[in-house]
């Protein structure tokens, strides 16, 4: 069975209640729910995990080939601008992602416009809120070919 994993990073755990103007309405687990149903639909297994301590992201990706993951969605949050030791855990377990931002960092302050994944990334989907989640998910059941 095809497996994707779905990352969040630190601060997401309070998406609909964090900065709504920037990060929208929707809650982490309105997003990840929204994702289990089309996961379903598609017959592809689906596991979740956010944290806000980089070591835990790092054991959760390390996890990851041995878990028979296929794919993975990862939004680093504010690790994107920061995180050398999630970019190298990335290249370590060689596995294809997408990272998605719900804001566009590129239309923000000049610090958050840096990204240390977008050049090992299969894609960056930036700014289009959390159906930016849902076009990832697309795009993993295309490259995936599901």
């Amino acid at each position: 069975m095809i497996k994707i994993a779905v990352m969040h990073g630190p601060n997401l755990n309070l998406l609909g209640t964090r900065e709504p103007a920037l990060y929208g309405a929707q809650t982490l687990d309105d997003i990840n729910g929204s994702l289990a149903q089309r996961a379903v639909q598609k017959g592809v297994d689906i596991d979740f995990f956010q944290s806000n301590a980089e070591v835990e992201l790092i054991h959760y990706l390390h996890a990851q080939p041995e878990r028979g993951t296929h794919f993975l969605i990862f939004n680093p949050a504010a690790f994107t601008h920061t995180s050398v030791a999630l970019r190298d855990a990335l290249l370590a377990i060689q596995l294809p992602f997408i990272e998605v931002h719900l804001s566009n960092i590129y239309k923000r302050e000049a610090f958050r416009q840096h990204s240390y994944f977008r050049d090992i990334a299969v894609g960056v989907i930036s700014g289009l809120g959390a159906v930016g989640y849902d076009l990832a998910l697309q795009a993993a059941f295309h490259y995936l070919e599901v």
